[in-house]
């Protein structure tokens, strides 16, 4: 089946693309293009081109599904297409609407002539994969914008809006009406007035000062790109469009997209890129699974997570009714979620009337009776299984059938939870990071009997209100909480064993962390994990683990919340102060415990506790509580500050080695007192290290 369509309207030979669903350049319509091109060329009826998509994509560049395979590279490749149609003795025109990025748009580049719809975008994204355009991009898109507007554009991948380019020589014609009729009265024009077959290649880059905005450009793109090589590449490539010739320009642009595609950053980035379109898929969960309709939104807990999930869904336009038990604690809750937004409103980020519009969505209560008609309740009070059981007893009682009962539990049993109701199928876990109104990450776990259409809905939720989700089993601390326990173990006993919490931290930080585990644990609260650890400990004494932090707490060192915790806080000062007192407290427990402090160098900070989150990943793909690596990767980049350069644990691991990780493992295991059982390579992580393998 073609994937684009040949007809004729009068002199006119239409191409329309038709690759669904985003009309990315594969094999296939790369081929049907240039057919359709030749066609044209060797029919006497035919006195010009137009090449179309549809309403809601022109084309989305590359398709992501060929990504790796032989047909990626395979003649006639995008810049064949685009020479054909540049040597076409017949004007080609590209009509415009929708969506018009990467490919796509270095497609519409190589046409004689280029009209859209006001609505349409365009785009280069291409760095955003690590990467550069590699089809000319860089070297046409400066003649017909300016450069400067092109480098802003190639270096940040944004999406334009067409009507901000209407007055440059992108666009002949930029139309509100229908696109196609505009289109072939544009080809009439051209043929009748004869207006040629320009090309873009054989316009100049017009910029009197480019050598000295080059610099400072130079300047600003490598402050701001820091552990990414591609910023400064497409800087490089698109300087090469005012200095030389267009086939020479192409060549340094060719040669820097093949650079590129071997660097580590690349690969990380296109891994997240596919990374983030797999968790969306369930395996036994079909695509066309029946979603229910969530058109009114239930939230129990007004405190800073309550009101956090609460602002997503008014800000997707959904009314939410937001419950508590004490009127002080409902007011202090939507005065907060006010204030977010007056805050918002004098960053210029919210107007005023959209300010109002969504204050008007919310509905504070005291009554349960008030989340009868609720579609969707997610419960956000205190995180003990006592006061669970009392909210969804009561949620039992007052929601209508088929509402979906959710938890934003982060550690509990979820399985316990949909016990406590007569309808378990109906209960999903919506795990949401603080502070949820920003963090992008939600974690959807899948209870036992969670039924596939909640989960179907969970996920297209999450898109609706803007989150990443990844499906989690059920187990104690779900993926990211489990995987931070391991983490933040790793990174205690290398305290205890001889380094300062100082010095962990910005040797994770230097690694590429957003924030090193012992300032995290301050910002997040050393409460919480003591609350955890007690539970732990009761639940499992046999397994209960001595913990700095516990002396911490019991002194009232919570964190920032209360000015001290690993480290010192000055009133209105989030910088974190080494502190003494933290000094000498590890010093009585290392005393305590016999031990004698040693060496440890940064080296040994990363890999032990890069390596104790690889090995717990393993561990959870293995039991199946993630379905893929991948997921594991992106509930670290999303959920955890894990450096995005290197694209998450898992594959930080493929890109060390499997085997390398392995050893190390198993060396540290056979240390004298380690914890066995801790470090002992999980046994999918040995499988692939037998075999060669890698996690994704």
């Amino acid at each position: 089946m073609s994937s684009a369509s040949y007809s004729l309207h009068g002199p006119v030979a239409v191409i329309t693309l038709d690759n669904p669903p985003v009309n990315g350049l594969g094999l296939a319509l790369r081929q049907a293009i240039v057919a359709g091109i030749d066609a044209a060329a060797s029919d006497p009826a035919v006195q010009a081109v137009v090449l179309i998509g549809n309403e809601r994509f022109f084309s989305g560049g590359a398709d992501v599904r060929e990504f790796g395979t032989p047909k990626a590279m395979q003649e006639p490749t995008l810049l064949t297409v685009i020479r054909t149609i540049e040597r076409s003795p017949k004007p080609v025109i590209a009509a415009v609407s929708g969506v018009c990025m990467g490919g796509g748009l270095e497609l519409a580049l190589g046409c004689h002539f280029r009209i859209a719809h006001t609505e349409a975008t365009v785009a280069l994204p291409e760095v955003k994969l690590g990467l550069l355009p590699g089809a000319g991009g860089t070297q046409r898109l400066p003649r017909v914008v300016g450069l400067e507007t092109a480098l802003n554009m190639i270096v940040s991948g944004a999406q334009v809006p067409v009507t901000q380019l209407k007055d440059t020589a992108l666009f002949d014609e930029v139309v509100t009406s229908e696109l196609l009729p505009a289109a072939l009265a544009l080809a009439h024009k051209v043929v009748s007035e004869g207006r040629g077959l320009p090309r873009v290649r054989d316009r100049q880059v017009n910029e009197p000062n480019a050598e000295a905005f080059l610099q400072f450009a130079r300047n600003t793109v490598g402050a701001m790109s820091k552990q990414f090589p591609a910023p400064l590449k497409c800087l490089e490539a698109v300087a090469a469009s005012v200095s030389k010739p267009f086939d020479e320009g192409q060549k340094v642009e060719r040669e820097g997209f093949l650079a590129l595609m071997q660097t580590p950053e690349s690969r990380a980035l296109r891994h997240v890129f596919a990374a983030e379109r797999a968790a969306s898929k369930i395996s036994d969960v079909p695509a066309d699974t029946p979603t229910r309709a969530i058109a009114k939104v239930g939230v129990i807990g007004a405190g800073t997570m309550g009101g956090g999930i609460a602002m997503n869904f008014l800000n997707a336009g959904i009314p939410v009714v937001m419950l508590e038990t004490k009127a002080e604690a409902l007011e202090r809750g939507v005065g907060t979620i006010r204030k977010n937004y007056e805050n918002s409103l004098k960053k210029g980020k919210l107007t005023q009337d959209k300010l109002d519009a969504r204050m008007a969505l919310l509905q504070p209560t005291l009554d349960y009776a008030d989340l009868s008609d609720v579609d969707l309740v997610i419960e956000a009070v205190f995180e003990e299984m006592g006061v669970k059981q009392q909210v969804f007893e009561k949620l039992d009682s007052v929601c209508k059938p088929g509402a979906i009962l959710a938890s934003n539990t982060s550690t509990l049993d979820l399985n316990q939870i949909a016990a406590f109701t007569k309808r378990p199928q109906d209960v999903v876990g919506l795990h949401f990071f603080s502070p949820a109104n920003v963090m992008r990450l939600l974690e959807v776990v899948r209870g036992e009997a969670t039924a596939k259409d909640v989960l179907a809905t969970s996920m297209k939720l999450a898109k609706t209100i803007k989150k990443q989700a990844v499906v989690s089993g059920v187990c104690d601390g779900f993926i990211g909480n489990r995987m931070v326990a391991r983490y933040g173990q790793a990174a205690h006993d290398l305290v205890v064993a001889g380094a300062l919490p100082q010095q962990v931290d910005k040797a994770l930080e230097k690694f590429g962390f957003a924030m090193g585990p012992f300032r995290m644990g301050d910002l997040a609260g050393l409460d919480i994990g003591w609350a955890i650890r007690k539970r732990r400990n009761a639940e499992a004494p046999a397994e209960a683990k001595p913990n700095v932090a516990d002396a911490l707490c019991e002194a009232g060192r919570f964190g920032q919340k209360t000015g001290a915790g690993w480290y010192r806080y000055i009133p209105g000062n989030r910088v974190a102060q080494p502190d003494p007192v933290v000094a000498e407290t590890i010093v009585a427990f290392r005393a305590a415990h016999g031990v004698t402090p040693r060496a440890i160098s940064d080296e040994e900070i990363i890999e032990r506790c890069v390596y104790a989150l690889v090995n717990e990943g393993a561990r959870i793909v293995e039991e199946g509580i993630a379905e893929r690596a991948s997921d594991v990767d992106i509930v670290y980049l999303n959920g955890y500050g894990f450096p995005l350069h290197r694209g998450g644990p898992m594959l930080y691991a493929d890109q060390v080695g499997i085997v390398n990780v392995e050893r190390a493992l198993q060396r540290i295991a056979a240390e004298p007192g380690a914890d066995v059982a801790f470090w002992t390579p999980a046994a999918l992580l040995s499988r692939l290290a037998a075999a060669n393998e890698t996690f994704n």
